[in-house]
């Protein structure tokens, strides 16, 4: 079977994409993990899915940090210049738990997540923890309803303390994907406040852009608005939808980085879940009233009338003054030369 989706190579974007007046259903999905049980988060996964694909979606968004869970209010016993006491132990342990609910990519249950796009015949992108050795890092994953795992990207730099759980990605996956509902790519959550990783994927033609992300606040929609015009693009934005009862209670889980310890009603992350039109309009939500779905038929001819204004990558640059380089092959730490000429390696 052909791939659903094929990689866009950097310079792609002078070509219109076959889906240029092309109407597409999207859904975005805001709702909370069932943290520290991924069987559990996928099969919720699957239920939204399954409601997704009733309604009509072709692709479906989901959150930051879904499967495996956003570590929302933890501090990982984390203190600069602290002692490795009682303290440090007790965040080590917490660790230790975390790192068992990531996954693998590829693995079972990337397998499974791409039966569910082939089940319900839809684009997937899911937020997740990715575990590789003994880092982990905040990918996002992309699948076909071929039912095929067909990429991930991963955060470049994790914000503030994240640092501290996350490692950082690098210039190789920053993808985007030529397919039937668009030119589709991602970037995490306060990785779209940095402009030359938007500029990246600006210069391949990005035409659905989507923003997984844990921010609830009135800055963050500013903030996809501003992306979705200065692209000329759609912006898909999922964010998670928690009370303090959706993660594990004290002392198994504490929110440290709050006041006071909230109680199990609390709602510790509001949403606000958004579809942004080319233009900056809002064309569905942003929700804020619980979990639940966001759908939107995104009209494809609305990119080519945005970009009669402004193509940040087109008309609108000045490559003799200003031009970006990316590097966009994989930064890896050891390179053994012995593997390039085909000799056995030895410890």
């Amino acid at each position: 079977m052909e791939e659903a989706f094929v990689e866009v190579d950097m310079n792609a974007g002078d070509e219109p994409a076959a889906s240029a007046f092309a109407t597409v259903r999207a859904t975005v999905v805001q709702a909370s993990s069932v943290f520290y049980d991924t069987p559990a988060t996928i099969e919720k996964a699957r239920r939204l899915i399954a409601e997704a694909a009733e309604q009509g979606a072709q692709l479906v968004v989901f959150p930051e940090a879904f499967v495996g869970g956003f570590p929302r209010g933890t501090d990982f016993g984390v203190t600069i210049g602290g002692p490795a006491q009682a303290k440090g132990r007790k965040g080590k342990d917490v660790l230790c738990k975390y790192y068992a609910s990531a996954i693998n990519v590829p693995g079972p249950e990337t397998s499974r997540l791409a039966s569910l796009a082939a089940e319900y015949g839809v684009y997937l992108v899911i937020g997740a923890v990715e575990r590789a050795g003994h880092t982990l890092y905040n990918a996002v994953l992309f699948f076909s309803p071929a039912g095929e795992l067909l990429g991930k990207h991963r955060k470049l730099v994790p914000t503030v303390l994240e640092r501290v759980v996350w490692g950082c990605g690098d210039g190789s996956t920053l993808s985007l994907y030529e397919t039937p509902v668009g030119r589709v790519g991602a970037l995490v959550c306060w990785e779209n406040k940095m402009p030359l990783a938007r500029t990246a994927l600006y210069g391949k033609g990005m035409e659905v852009y989507c923003a997984p992300t844990a921010d609830d606040s009135d800055l963050w929609q500013a903030t996809v608005r501003h992306v979705a015009h200065e692209g000329g693009c759609f912006v898909l934005a999922a964010n998670q939808f928690c009370r303090r009862r959706d993660y594990p209670p004290p002392p198994g889980y504490a929110f440290t980085g709050f006041d006071e310890e909230p109680d199990p009603e609390d709602v510790v992350c509001r949403g606000g879940s958004v579809i942004v039109s080319p233009s900056g309009d809002v064309i569905a939500g942003p929700k804020y009233d619980g979990e639940g779905l966001l759908t939107a038929d995104l009209d494809f001819s609305e990119i080519v009338r945005a970009k009669f204004d402004f193509d940040v990558v087109g008309h609108s640059s000045r490559p003799e003054v200003l031009t970006l380089v990316v590097k966009d092959q994989p930064q890896v730490p050891v390179t053994y030369a012995s593997a390039s000429s085909g000799k056995a390696l030895h410890n």
